[in-house]
């Protein structure tokens, strides 16, 4: 059971283990998404406003996280 938020969304666990950057979830004062990634530059992502599922918007975060360790020769093992 331990490992269940690391089985789910690998590369959300990746990001932040790995000391990458750190995800927010809920909206703000400066943002509406729901979900964003980030790393010390920035934003390297940011859902929708509204999502039918919490577990939706982190599957889209984890997902295009994914896509940035492709593109950035951080492929998944």
């Amino acid at each position: 059971m331990a490992d269940a938020f690391d089985d789910q969304y690998p590369n959300i666990a990746w990001w932040t283990q790995s000391g990458r950057g750190w995800i927010e979830v809920g909206r703000d004062e400066y943002s509406s998404s729901m979900i964003r990634v980030l790393d010390i530059g920035g934003m390297l992502w940011e859902g929708d406003n509204s999502y039918e599922t919490a577990a939706e918007a982190m599957k889209e975060a984890d997902e295009s996280t994914r896509q940035w360790r492709i593109e950035n020769g951080y492929a998944p093992e």
